[in-house]
This record gives structure tokens, sequence and C-alpha cells, in this order.
């Protein structure tokens, strides 16, 4: 009888769990009233980000977890007269995000600071202006300006959030200091590179090219170039280069081309 009834018992633990958890899930305003940050954060989202208004309901409860999980180890700082707020800080961090969203959770924790300028910003070591820079010591810098131009306009092509994610993306995945190694497929990067190699090949011999002259510096402006493109143009990609986006699509696990994503609004 012991016996029976220990198993009872664990039947009805693991049904009051699984009840448990679907009245979480259905109790929305219960979880803004316990953690009012989460819910400002989500009315953010939801003005301002268009990838993850595009979401279902699930997604976007583990996109919301990432983005928490990424500024849980950064540390923001503003230069010039800016002012860091919660929606800078959450909008970068979905930057990151959406970025990473097809793979297992990463959160770029070789990147302790987030660098944030007012607008475009002088580089005493080149003696150039820049939007925006990976630092391998440890710092993504951004234009804050240019930040938002890059999602107010969401179909250009040209976002430099997400290129500088892209930069920071492909350094973290040969960062061995912080556990977040080799996470990206070795073979379908090789394919993206292979792909990469051609569409320059194509370039060089004056043939129409689907990403800007810069993408062609050197293979990591190359992927941070396709990265804007992927996102913000599949449409282009899938027709102008399908092999250079099924790379993108395997090595990220992603598909934009497939998710209606609507404009933005306010971000």
């Amino acid at each position: 009888m012991p016996l029976v009834y220990t198993i009872v018992l664990l039947i009805l633990i693991v049904l009051a769990i699984c009840a448990g958890r679907e009245l979480w899930r259905g109790a929305g305003w219960l979880r803004n009233r316990l953690f009012p940050g989460n819910a400002h954060r989500r009315k953010l989202l939801e003005k301002s980000f268009a990838y993850y208004c595009a979401l279902s309901p699930a997604e976007r409860r583990r996109f919301e977890r990432r983005v928490a999980d990424f500024l849980a180890d950064k540390e923001f700082t503003a230069r010039g007269d800016l002012t860091i707020t919660e929606e800078m800080k959450t909008l970068v961090a979905a930057c990151a995000v959406q970025l990473t969203f097809g793979l297992p959770p990463v959160r770029l924790r070789h990147f302790r600071q987030i660098i944030l300028y007012p607008e475009a910003y002088f580089s005493t070591v080149d003696r150039r202006y820049h939007l925006g820079e990976v630092n391998a010591a440890g710092a993504i810098v951004l234009s804050w300006k240019h930040f938002v131009e890059g999602y107010r306009v969401p179909n250009d092509a040209r976002n430099v959030g997400l290129h500088e994610m892209a930069h920071a993306l492909l350094l973290e995945n040969r960062t061995r200091d912080d556990g977040e190694y080799d996470f990206l497929d070795q073979r379908s990067l090789d394919h993206f590179l292979e792909c990469a190699e051609a569409e320059h090949a194509r370039s060089q011999r004056g043939e129409p090219a689907l990403l800007r002259a810069y993408a062609h510096t050197n293979p990591a402006e190359f992927f941070s170039a396709a990265v804007e493109v992927f996102f913000e143009n599949p449409a282009a990609m899938t027709r102008e280069a399908p092999q250079l986006y099924g790379a993108l699509k395997d090595l990220l696990h992603q598909d934009p081309a497939r998710r209606a994503v609507p404009g933005t609004s306010g971000v």
C-alpha cells in the first residue's frame, strides 16, 4: 500500500505543477504586478520592436527571457550628453537577441560593456568618424542616432545595430574565456564562406552585387552586411542570392523571408 500511495502522490504533484504552469501563463496581469520591470520592458518591445511583435506568444516569452539574460551582465555607458534609459537598454538587447534567437542561448558574455554615443563619433585610432564598432577587449560601441535610424527604416538593409552585433557574434564564437565558444555550426559557417566568396567574385567581375561595396572589405564585414540584408530585405536575398540566403538561414536557424515583420514605429 505505501508504494501505491507514493505513486498517487507523485501523480497529483505532477498534475498540480502542470496546472500551476497553465495558470501562470494565463495570469499576465499577475506577472506584471510581481515583476513590473518585465511589464515595462514588454511594452517597450510591443511599441518599438517589429521583430518581437511578429512572434507567437510562446516565442515572445522566450524572447523576453533572452533580453533579460543579455542585460544581466552588461554595463551601459553614455558618451557626450546622452542619458541611458531603460528603452535604450531594452532595444539594444533586443537587437542582439534578434540575431541570436535561432541559436542555443547566446548572451555575448565576452562583451560586458555597451557604449552609446549620441551620434557618429570620431575615432582617434583611425582618424575617422564611426557609427559603431566592436572592441575585442569586450565593448560594443554604437551611435544611438544611427541605431534608431536602422530600425526606423526597416527595409533598407542598413542597420548598424545588427551589423555590430554580427561582428560580436563572430568574435564570441572564437572566444574561449567565457563559456560561449564554437556554438556556430562549422559546416554551416564554411558553407556561408563559400557563398560569400562566390558573391565577392561576382562583384569583382563587375556583375550586379546584392551587398554594398563596403561588404567586400573582408569576410567579417561581408558577414555583417549580409546579416543586415538577411533581416531587412530577405526577399531580395532569396531572389538575387538564394544560396547566400540559404547559408545564413542554416547558420542562424532563422528564415525571415517566411516571417511577416511589420514596419516599425517609434523606436
